[in-house]
């Protein structure tokens, strides 16, 4: 089984080494958000499954926002796709039960 870093990198591209710490994704919310954008990164490289019950990766207008909020070259929006594939694939359908 992949790991949710091997399988975002797999699926976009984007390695989650670009990310540089910087925090402006986090300047992108909403109110439908339980965690930050940086939080959701980090439990994706520390394989925590439990990102894929999070609100946040539910929520469309973080997928919206999504596109222009890495500014390091990070492909956010195709992690989140590829996260709630993963999501689906097992189940999971949302963040409500987070």
């Amino acid at each position: 089984m992949l790991t949710l870093h091997r399988l975002v990198q797999e699926k976009t591209g984007s390695r989650l080494q670009a990310c540089q710490g910087c925090l402006f994704c986090d300047s992108h919310t909403s109110a439908e958000m339980d965690i930050t954008i940086s939080a959701l990164v980090q439990m994706v490289i520390y394989n925590d499954f439990e990102v894929l019950t999070t609100r946040t990766l539910w929520s469309d207008a973080v997928l919206d926002g999504a596109r222009k909020a890495c500014t390091h070259g990070f492909n956010l929006h195709g992690a989140i796709l590829a996260l709630r594939e993963e999501a689906t694939r097992r189940g999971v359908t949302d963040g409500g039960g987070a």
